[in-house]
């Protein structure tokens, strides 16, 4: 009993240090909340900027949000994926064909993981490029428009989430499939499963000039599932580092079977052996795939290879 009254005391006065270490509220002078600096730090005037703006992907919205920090304003919300009435995105025959692929009009999808051009691995405030996850697409955002100017659908791929991440002088956005699918794409059967089918890691040039984009080349991978992804920097500049799981290639009771592997793998990619190669002949062209820039809206157009 003696213990338990003692652990009591203790308990109680430790409350009571800390409720005398708080500082006093300022309630009572009349200020309020506002008597705190907290509010002050992150305001901005009316006519003033914000020290950065944060891009948000929108997730099955679709879209992109663009935030002022440290004011915490919403600015714009830009449309990418998905149809929005407000700014009748997808519905108006300037912008309904930025909507199309190659399964049809699909005015939707899941935004994931914006990144900002750069220049020597420093950001340029040129270009966001964000990607599409269900119906494999990769967008770009032009930032003196703040608007979507062209959108490429990625062949070969499911799940397009280890992108879109770009290297450090804006040479290619990556994007890398999540899921495995057979290459070339066919029904067949699922206890085919192993050897049939394939992760897809692209390599979408980028014009230094106007920023167009170009699917470069595709490197065909084991069929595990491709998670995120990095670009080297300094002495490791030409490299790609991709996350994985799945390297059981299972395809049932994933919990269990995609599980029993110890470890995973890092996928090391050195892209300008890969780009020297493709630059002297070297890979198989292989698909179309649709490519679609805003107001020019060209026809699809020829894949690498």
């Amino acid at each position: 009993m003696k213990k338990l009254s003692y652990l009591i005391l203790s308990v109680l006065g430790v409350a009571a240090i800390i409720s005398s270490c708080q500082p006093k509220s300022k309630t009572t002078n009349g200020n309020g909340a506002l008597s705190s600096n907290a509010a002050e730090r992150v305001y901005v005037a009316p006519g003033e900027h914000d020290e950065f703006y944060a891009f948000i992907s929108g997730g099955f919205s679709g879209q992109l949000s663009v935030y002022g920090l440290p004011s915490g304003r919403l600015f714009k919300v830009i449309p990418v994926f998905s149809q929005d009435a407000e700014k009748a995105w997808g519905y108006n025959e300037e912008t309904k064909p930025m909507l199309n692929t190659s399964f049809g009009f699909v005015p939707w999808d899941d935004s994931h993981h914006p990144d900002i051009s750069q220049t020597a691995g420093e950001l340029d405030g040129r270009y966001v490029f964000i990607n599409g996850n269900n119906t494999p697409r990769i967008a770009k955002i032009d930032l003196s428009v703040f608007e979507t100017t062209e959108i490429i659908e990625i062949p070969n791929s499911a799940g397009n989430h280890s992108s879109s991440f770009v290297t450090e002088n804006t040479e290619y956005v990556v994007a890398g499939t999540r899921f495995s699918v057979p290459v070339p794409q066919r029904d067949m059967p699922i206890n085919e499963y192993k050897g049939n089918f394939k992760g897809a890691l692209s390599f979408i040039s980028v014009d230094p000039e106007d920023g167009g984009m170009d699917i470069k080349f595709q490197l065909l991978m084991p069929g595990f599932d491709y998670d995120l992804s990095h670009p080297g920097r300094g002495a490791s500049h030409g490299w790609f580092f991709f996350t994985t799981y799945n390297t059981e290639e299972a395809n049932s009771l994933l919990e269990v079977n995609a599980s029993q592997n110890d470890k995973d793998f890092i996928a090391a990619v050195n892209w300008k052996k890969i780009e020297e190669y493709v630059n002297n002949g070297g890979g198989k062209k292989c698909l179309r795939t649709m490519h679609i820039t805003y107001m020019t809206m060209p026809p699809t157009q020829l894949l690498l290879q």
